[in-house]
């Protein structure tokens, strides 16, 4: 097999999208693979908030991927806290289809929620 020029790499479509379709929101939701300037940002944000909170990291990679017909971001990293408060089962649907086209594996989830902080009303018990 040839090794790939530069212009037949910049010229491949690798970006595949996914429409998920969400029952608890009656609805469909478009979901990205983000480019790797996308994803570096995504990753940034990620790290920063590990100094403060990270919680909520399932409603976070759903902001990163959730996108209009256009493409267009539908959610910005400001409504994380209010798509966090959706249903987690709707909230499980997207991620798990933004897990996979971003492929971000299991062990990556782990290690972030291992180093979660807790926080008053994360867990369970206090519902």
């Amino acid at each position: 097999m040839a090794l790939l020029t530069k212009e037949a790499i910049l010229k491949k479509k690798d970006l595949p999208t996914e429409e998920v379709n969400v029952p608890e929101w009656k609805g469909k939701v478009k979901v990205i693979t983000m480019t790797g300037k996308q994803r570096d940002a995504f990753e940034m944000k990620v790290y920063e908030a590990n100094e403060k909170d990270l919680g909520n990291f399932r409603a976070r990679l759903c902001v990163a991927t959730i996108v209009d017909e256009n493409n267009i971001p539908v959610f910005t990293f400001g409504d994380m806290e209010a798509l966090g408060r959706k249903s987690g089962r709707a909230i499980g649907r997207v991620f798990d289809v933004a897990k996979r086209l971003n492929g971000i594996g299991d062990d990556t989830i782990e290690e972030i929620e291992k180093n979660l902080p807790k926080t008053p009303g994360d867990d369970l018990s206090s519902t």
